[in-house]
């Protein structure tokens, strides 16, 4: 597979500080949330978990994926802005992201305005348990990954060829956007089930009293 060159133009951070101040970043909101979940009403670490997670993407989505959609000069913002200096870093791995491809602002844009705030509400919904927590949790993991699918699809049919090498590919283009393909995957599976179980509980219940 070939790749064309990314954008290789310099940064403020160096890409070491760049993951380190990120990583630690991501790493203190779960820790926050962590907390915060032990006083809500989540009945199970994996709901503690779940709220974690729908923070953690809710703000991505709002706040990171949201700086890019609403400053569309950022590329050319040669000051040491850390926000702007991660989007110069991902785009080493999707050249599409500095030119502003119409494919993946409108992926960030509907992100960013929609399913952050929705993300938001469901880590909302999970710590006080409301009846609508199942439902609103497999509707916007279904929304993430058709946003994911629509992402690497779009990609496909224009070549595939938006990284610098293959190793901006492999960590970056596919590492990182494949968390949005898995978490989601995982957590509509589940709730489909549940969904599933809870129609056929009541199901069966309609049918007893018929009978």
């Amino acid at each position: 597979m070939s790749h064309s060159s990314g954008t290789d133009m310099a940064l403020n951070f160096s890409t070491a500080s760049l993951h380190t101040w990120n990583g630690v970043s991501l790493l203190l909101i779960i820790f926050v949330t962590w907390i915060i979940s032990g006083m809500s009403q989540a009945k199970s670490k994996i709901e503690r978990l779940l709220i974690c997670w729908w923070a953690l993407t809710g703000l991505i989505h709002v706040f990171q994926e949201g700086y890019y959609v609403f400053t569309p000069d950022l590329f050319n913002d040669n000051s040491p802005n850390f926000m702007a200096e991660i989007w110069k870093e991902y785009s080493k791995g999707d050249s599409r992201y500095a030119t502003r491809h119409t494919s993946v602002l409108g992926i960030e844009s509907v992100a960013s305005i929609v399913l952050g705030p929705l993300s938001l509400l469901a880590a909302y919904a999970v710590a006080k348990q409301k009846s609508y927590r199942y439902i609103f949790q497999f509707a916007i993991s279904i929304a993430q990954l058709y946003g994911t699918i629509q992402y690497f699809l779009t990609a496909f049919l224009e070549g595939d060829n938006f990284a610098s090498s293959r190793y901006y590919y492999y960590s970056y283009y596919v590492g990182q956007s494949s968390i949005w393909v898995i978490v989601p995957m995982l957590i509509a599976t589940r709730y489909w089930i549940k969904i599933h179980a809870i129609c056929k509980r009541l199901q069966d219940k309609k049918v007893t009293k018929v009978g």
